[in-house]
C-alpha cells in the first residue's frame, strides 16, 4: 500500500498522520486505516527508527508544612527590583513570619549569596532561626540544578532549616508574603526615593508601622507585634555536616560539582562542591544520591548517568488565603 504511488511511498521519515493524509489525496478510493493502525504497521515492519532516550530531570514536589505558631515558617523573597531617582538599583530582601505576619526584615542587599547570607546571619542572630523557610525558586534561593539547590540553600540546610520552595509560577503558595509586598510597594516606592539611603529609611519606617501600628484583618485587627512571640530556636552559627544511614556510601563532591563513582566522574551539582553526599542502592539496581534528607537524583544502573530531581514545572495551584 505504501509504495502504490510515488510521493507517500518515498518518504521514509514521515509519520502515520502524514502518510494517511498523503495517501488519502493520492488514492481517495481506498478505505484507509486509522493513523494509529498505520503506526502499528510501520513498527511491525521495522520502519520506525529508534530514537535515543535522553535523561530528563524528574520533578520533585516538597510538601509545605502547616505553620501553627510564630517562627515556625518564615517567607523569604526579593520584592521586584526598581531604581531610585538617582538611577541606583534597589533590591529589597524581605522576611516575614507566616503566622503573625511580623515583618522581620526589609533590607536593600544584592540578590546574591554574598548579599543575602550576611543579612540572614544578622537576622538569625537577632530573632533566632525558623523551622522552615518558604521561598521562590529563583536565584539565589533556587536553581535548575539537582533538587533546585544553591549554595545559599545548602547553608540553610546545614543550619537545620527545612526548605519549602514554592512551585514555579505559583506565588500564591507564599501568598501572605506576596500580599505584604503589594502594600510595601504602594507605601514606599510610588514614587521611589531620591537615593538608596532614603529608600532604606522608608523601608525601616514601613516595617515599624506594619508591625506595630497597622491593624491586620487576618489577626482580628491586632498588629503583628502583638501576635508575634520570641523564638525558641536560637541561632548558633554552627553548620552541621549531614548524617547518612549505614546503607549509604558517602562521597565528597569535588570542586567542579563531580563525584567519583565506579571509576567515573559523574556531575552532581556545583552548589554542593566540597559537601558530603550519601548514595544508597535501590531495589531497581539504580542508586539514589542525597544531601542530608533531600533526594538529589538517580545514578542509573544501565548508563551510570545522573538523572537529577528538580523543581516542579510551572503550574497552577490554589492560592493561599491572604486576608
Amino acid at each position: 500500500m505504501f509504495g502504490a504511488s510515488g510521493d507517500a511511498g518515498s518518504q521514509p521519515h514521515w509519520g502515520p498522520k502524514k502518510l494517511q493524509a498523503a495517501l488519502a489525496r493520492e488514492r481517495p478510493e481506498l478505505g484507509l486505516p486509522a493513523a494509529s493502525t498505520i503506526g502499528d504497521l510501520l513498527k511491525r515492519h521495522g520502519l520506525v527508527p529508534a530514537r535515543p532516550i535522553r535523561a530528563r530531570g524528574v520533578e520533585q514536589h516538597r510538601a509545605h508544612s502547616a505553620a501553627t505558631v510564630p517562627n515556625d515558617v518564615w517567607g523569604i523573597d526579593f520584592k521586584g527590583w526598581f531604581r531610585t531617582a538617582d538611577g541606583a538599583r534597589c533590591d529589597p530582601l524581605t522576611v516575614s513570619d507566616t503566622v503573625s505576619r511580623y515583618l522581620l526584615l526589609c533590607e536593600i542587599v544584592a540578590p546574591t549569596l554574598q548579599g543575602v547570607w550576611p543579612a540572614c546571619q544578622h537576622l538569625f542572630a537577632e530573632h533566632g532561626q525558623p523551622r522552615a523557610l518558604r521561598m521562590d525558586n529563583g536565584s539565589p534561593f533556587g536553581s535548575k540544578g539537582a533538587a533546585g539547590l544553591t549554595k545559599l540553600a545548602v547553608l540553610f540546610i546545614k543550619l537545620g532549616i527545612a526548605l519549602e520552595p514554592i512551585t514555579p509560577g505559583c506565588p500564591g503558595q507564599n501568598g501572605r508574603h506576596e500580599r505584604m509586598h503589594r502594600t510595601l510597594k504602594d507605601d514606599t516606592s510610588k514614587p521611589p526615593a531620591a537615593s538608596l539611603e532614603e529608600q532604606q529609611a522608608r523601608f525601616d519606617q514601613f516595617r515599624r508601622e506594619f508591625n506595630e501600628v497597622r491593624p491586620h484583618e487576618a489577626l482580628d485587627q491586632q498588629t503583628p507585634a502583638l501576635v508575634h512571640r520570641p523564638n525558641v530556636r536560637r541561632y548558633t552559627g554552627r553548620l552541621d555536616e549531614p548524617w547518612y544511614d549505614a546503607d549509604h556510601s558517602v562521597h565528597r563532591v569535588l570542586a567542579q560539582g563531580y563525584i567519583r563513582w565506579q571509576d567515573e566522574l559523574i556531575y552532581i551539582s556545583e552548589a554542593l562542591a566540597g559537601e558530603w553526599i550519601g548514595i544508597a542502592p535501590l531495589p531497581s539496581g539504580d542508586h539514589v544520591a542525597r544531601f542530608a534528607d533531600i533526594d538529589l537524583g538517580l545514578i542509573t544502573q544501565v548508563s551510570t548517568k545522573f538523572v537529577q530531581f528538580g523543581a516542579p514545572r510551572p503550574g497552577r495551584a490554589k492560592p493561599e488565603q491572604t486576608a
